[in-house]
């Protein structure tokens, strides 16, 4: 039970893994942190097991909400969709005009908007916050994307952006923008996470294709980490091929059934991007990479469709092609930032967010999943930069540039091998695609026209056409825009 009334500065609702690292995180800096769950024992086992972090503790919502300062500010670490209504309903009777709820949870931003406006409509402000750096992340300091009422924000912001990660004494949290715009970043983030997942596993099954071993792998990983490469996907990789089972002292790696696991903000990514129409081809190639994966009536037809012969291996120099790999990673990794970062541009266009774009790669460099070396080079260009596309940006241009043939090799080696990289292929033909300074839509656009008068336009003269396909002489008519 509470033993204090109105002192809390913060308070943390869930104390699963997540929300009591949270709760350490605040109370480590100083904070006078109010914890609760909806059920007292699991509240209690966190008090018992952390006396030195003060929490006030309380046994029901009532208890909870009066314990915190005003106005108040409550921190949600529940599961997304049901659970996260449930918890704001619960709290709503006991809270008052402009206090602040926070969801910290990985929630879909069509539903961070409308808890927005629902509490907006009763006086209260509601902040969605996208929060990375896994268990860890939480307790150590996690990358925090709010999003919301711009002067909700101010009144968190001192305590969310001491808890976050720092990188080189920056806060890697900052507003993002109103409404769903911090949890569609974060979503995004997820989708960007999921390519980069498919990248290095692509990248090890090559390492396999020329003979290289698990602890071989680490090594190679482990080095890539030291470079351009260096990020926390790539040092935990070692770390996992590195790992020897215990029982059986063979590699771990290779005892874990092949089926990844998915929680849907992969697939969120993908389906708003169709919504929006902006090309995420290497997310969309990750998600369904891993769909693939867990579909044993899908893969059971393997025995019998045939490919080159597995035990031929990919016939190259090792050595260049262990280097030829670590620069296909980077690249792809690059078209996988491109198209997140822009999905988020036409998104904020579309919304009315505001985003910055740079902010999002400033605030991804430390705490969160995808923090790498690279992502520091990227807000540099988008803050120097009015870009498009990533692509474009000069040093980030320069590098594909340079990169591009040992890109292609891997490319075409692995197809050679069977070695399937839906991941790598989708990244180069999506860089290809963009720089093509004429594709085959033209065609397509016809075939439109001709089955469905869906007309055209012409390089040579402005307006819409349509034809009437009857040879290589037919009837066009000039269609009004109108």
């Amino acid at each position: 039970m509470s033993e204090l009334t109105g002192t809390a500065q913060i308070g943390v609702v869930g104390m699963a893994v997540m929300g009591s690292n949270l709760a350490r995180n605040f109370a480590s800096k100083g904070f006078r942190t109010a914890i609760y769950n909806r059920t007292y024992a699991k509240t209690a086992e966190v008090l018992a097991e952390h006396p030195e972090a003060g929490f006030i503790a309380s046994e029901t919502v009532e208890e909870f909400v009066n314990s915190l300062e005003r106005p108040r500010r409550v921190i949600m670490m529940v599961k997304a969709g049901a659970p996260t209504d449930a918890t704001i309903d619960a709290l709503i009777p006991f809270l008052e005009q402009g206090d602040i709820v926070i969801d910290g949870g990985n929630t879909y931003f069509r539903d961070t908007r409308v808890r927005e406006k629902k509490l907006a409509d009763l006086g209260l402000n509601f902040i969605g916050c996208g929060i990375s750096g896994g268990e860890e992340g939480a307790l150590k300091g996690p990358a925090m994307m709010p999003g919301g009422p711009k002067d909700s924000y101010a009144h968190v912001a001192p305590m969310l952006e001491k808890v976050s990660a720092q990188f080189n004494g920056e806060p890697c949290c900052a507003w993002i923008g109103p409404d769903g715009a911090g949890h569609f970043v974060k979503m995004v983030h997820n989708g960007i996470e999921y390519a980069d997942m498919e990248f290095i596993g692509e990248a090890y099954e090559l390492l396999k294709g020329v003979g290289v071993t698990p602890a071989e792998a680490a090594d190679i990983f482990a080095e890539w980490n030291t470079g351009d490469l260096d990020s926390y996907l790539i040092e935990i990789t070692s770390e996992v091929l590195r790992q020897v089972d215990a029982e059986t002292g063979k590699p771990l790696v290779d005892l874990i059934v092949d089926a990844a696991g998915m929680k849907g903000t992969g697939t969120w990514t993908v389906q708003e991007s169709m919504n929006l129409g902006v090309p995420t081809s290497v997310i969309a190639e990750s998600v369904y990479a891993r769909a693939t994966s867990s579909s044993p009536e899908l893969r059971a037809h393997s025995a019998v469709l045939e490919g080159p012969n597995p035990a031929g291996g990919i016939k190259v120099d090792k050595a260049t092609f262990i280097k030829q790999i670590a620069e296909a990673l980077w690249c792809a990794k690059v078209v996988a930032y491109a198209q997140g970062l822009d999905l988020i541009r036409v998104a904020s266009e579309e919304y009315g967010w505001d985003i910055d774009v740079a902010t999002c790669a400033r605030i991804w460099r430390a705490g969160c999943i995808i923090r790498a070396k690279l992502l520091d080079r990227i807000s540099n260009e988008y803050a120097a930069n009015s870009l498009i596309t990533l692509l474009e940006a000069p040093s980030i241009q320069a590098e594909l540039a340079r990169s591009q043939e040992s890109w292609r090799t891997v490319v075409i080696e692995a197809t050679r091998a069977g070695v399937p990289i839906p991941g790598f292929a989708a990244a180069l033909s999506y860089y290809d695609l963009v720089r093509a300074p004429r594709t085959n839509a033209a065609l397509t656009q016809g075939l439109r026209d001709f089955f469905g008068s869906h007309t055209y336009r012409r390089i040579d003269k402005p307006g819409v056409f349509h034809t009437i396909w009857s040879g290589d002489r037919s009837e066009i008519e000039s269609v009004d825009a109108h």
